[in-house]
């Protein structure tokens, strides 16, 4: 009987311990937390998702071959234009342009008759232009001569231009293509001039003449900047006459020298002729076809003293046609009227003028086939 209960109690001790254990454990646990129900209303509690992604670990085949690679630039193209070293962007526009055009006519036992020639010009234009939000200013120097050579006659000259123009314009907005502008055009010639076949009597020289018109206006330029027209109200044109044998005779307009009756000079002719008149000017550029670019460029000028209504024109057209990067073809026209510019002028032999003359008009046409290079 002893032995039962000893069992039993042993039995019983554990099931004590337990009950124990568990009792305690509940008297541990945390009180709950009371949320204020002002804090739940004013701030949203939203479920927060955290998912990881774990990237799978490639591990290559071992038929892989790993070695580097052998590469091979035998079917490579080279670049079609050289590398060109990064530069900071500048406001400016640059074009510069070089050509020589010939043309040559030989005869070898022609039956009709002529004479072997050759005729060369060459020219050079250098244009820079500032663009700065409404701000714009343009530059361009034009320079051109050309020569004649003949068989059985010396050289003449065909072509001799010294040409600068600058024209500085504003505008209010990026919207208008209206500009108040303010413009200078220069006109002169390297060498003399001849009424062939005299060679010993120049009629023109360097700075003889020499123009000079400066003004302010406006100017239309359209977007593409092919179509730019200049109206000036007030604009000063000087004309020089640098050589006073020209000066005396009273050349382009200047005051001519007074003589006595033997032909003596008395009082020199003037070197400098001012004038205050209206100037227009257009400059035009039509892409005619592919390769085939038609420019017209004209001035008119009249003054408001001397001889208002009376206009001067200089107006020029080219038909410029590309055959590649280096070769081209031009055929070019000038016509020029300035009533100070008088031909067919008769003096005495005392050199006293007896017909003044009269103005004409001055047609030029020239046709070549040459080399065009920019750099």
């Amino acid at each position: 009987m002893k032995r039962i209960i000893s069992r039993f109690l042993q039995n019983l001790f554990p099931l004590f311990f337990l009950v124990a254990l568990a009792t305690q454990a509940q008297d541990t646990i945390p009180a709950p937390i009371i949320v204020d129900s002002v804090y739940l209303d004013s701030t949203a509690v939203d479920t927060i998702v955290i998912r990881r992604t774990l990237d799978k670990i490639y591990s290559p085949k071992k038929d892989v071959n790993l070695q580097i690679p052998n590469i091979d630039f035998k079917k490579t193209k080279t670049l079609q234009k050289g590398f060109q070293r990064f530069r900071v962007p500048s406001f400016w526009e640059t074009e510069n342009s070089f050509g020589i055009n010939i043309s040559e006519v030989a005869f070898v036992n022609w039956n009709a008759g002529g004479d072997n020639a050759v005729s060369g010009l060459g020219f050079l234009k250098f244009a820079r232009k500032y663009k700065f939000n409404n701000f714009q200013w343009e530059n361009n120097l034009e320079l051109r001569y050309g020569l004649n050579a003949q068989e059985g006659r010396k050289l003449r000259k065909t072509e001799d231009v010294i040409r600068l123009s600058s024209n500085l314009g504003f505008k209010k907005d990026n919207t208008s293509r209206w500009f108040y502008s303010v413009q200078l055009n220069f006109n002169t010639q390297f060498s003399n001039g001849y009424k062939y076949p005299d060679r010993d009597t120049p009629i023109s020289r360097f700075m003889a003449p020499g123009y000079l018109l400066f003004g302010a206006g406006t100017s239309f330029i359209t977007k593409d900047e092919k179509f730019n027209l200049y109206l000036s109200p007030l604009t000063q044109k000087s004309t020089f006459v640098l050589d006073q044998d020209l000066a005396d005779n009273g050349s382009f307009g200047v005051q001519e020298a007074v003589l006595d009756a033997d032909g003596n000079v008395i009082t020199p002719g003037e070197n400098h002729l001012l004038e205050i008149g209206i100037l227009i000017t257009n400059n035009f550029n039509y892409t005619l076809a592919d390769n085939i670019e038609l420019k017209s460029r004209i001035n008119l000028y009249t003054d408001y003293i001397k001889s208002f209504g009376n206009i001067d024109v200089d107006w020029e057209l080219n038909l410029h046609m590309k055959v590649n990067k280096y070769i081209s073809t031009s055929l070019g026209t000038q016509l020029i009227y300035d009533d100070d510019i008088l031909f067919d002028v008769v003096k005495n032999d005392n050199g006293t003028i007896v017909d003044p003359g009269t103005p004409k008009i001055q047609f030029k046409q020239v046709l070549g086939v040459g080399i065009l290079y920019g750099f």
